[in-house]
């Protein structure tokens, strides 16, 4: 038996990217898969892929952002499938700009793809896993919510939060047997990554703060979402997991 028979996982920001092959490999371990992005045409490829690959899915085009749009997955969900075991809040952008050039519409928009997302998917997500009597939250932060991170301030703000309310989280909803965990990738290869693992000059930057010398892949970040969203981490919750090469080990 693959270890998510039965399962139905929510996954934002599928589209590319980690997200996508989180969505593949949690579909190929026998999860139903939801997987929403902002890009539909995008979210609606894997989707095709993941049927072609005999799995079951769905696609939604979906703001993060949003609560309206959470609202409306949230309801067509329970609608199709039933239940939510499983919710990946993958979804985020990257912004590598000085704190103090910020602007706060740039600074909100970060907050509201990053922090926000994540709040408003436990808000909508937890009430529906209560009423299934448990269910696994893996958060995707970053080693920027380990690690102080020069010229990216409200990146590093909001992976930090990341990591801090999914360690609450943990602490409400332990009593509901729901598991609320954190990812921290480090240098991974990613179409939104794409410009600065291809620079000569970030490469070797990357290499020099690593323990294992080269970039990781996405496959890498969704073994661990899998690791965590499966019965094998049940007596695991509120853990900070780095996928990231060693570098918080430097």
């Amino acid at each position: 038996m693959n270890r998510l028979t039965n399962k139905v996982a929510i996954i934002t920001g599928a589209g590319s990217g980690m997200g996508r092959e989180e969505a593949l490999l949690l579909s190929k371990e026998g999860a139903t898969v939801v997987a929403t992005d902002i890009n539909e045409a995008a979210v609606q490829a894997v989707v095709k892929e993941i049927e072609a690959n005999g799995g079951q899915a769905a696609a939604y085009a979906h703001n993060v952002a949003s609560e309206e749009d959470w609202i409306k997955v949230v309801e067509d969900v329970i609608s199709k499938f039933e239940k939510i075991d499983i919710l990946v809040n993958n979804a985020g952008i990257s912004f590598p700009v000085q704190l103090l050039e910020s602007t706060v519409d740039q600074w909100n928009k970060v907050m509201n793809i990053n922090v926000s997302s994540v709040f408003l998917g436990m808000k909508h997500v937890v009430p529906q896993m209560k009423n299934n009597k448990g269910g696994s939250i893996v958060n995707i932060s970053s080693i920027a919510g380990l690690t102080g991170s020069s010229g990216a301030g409200a990146y590093t703000a909001s992976k930090g939060a990341v990591r801090m309310l999914s360690k609450a989280a943990a602490v409400d909803f332990g009593k509901d047997n729901i598991r609320v965990n954190s990812v921290h990738p480090g240098f991974i290869e990613t179409p939104m990554s794409a410009e600065f693992v291809n620079d000569e000059r970030m490469h070797s930057f990357f290499m020099s703060q690593t323990a294992l010398p080269r970039v990781g892949r996405a496959s890498e970040v969704a073994e661990a979402v899998l690791f965590l969203a499966s019965d094998e981490a049940s007596y695991i919750t509120g853990v900070e997991l780095p996928v990231d090469g060693g570098v918080v080990a430097k």
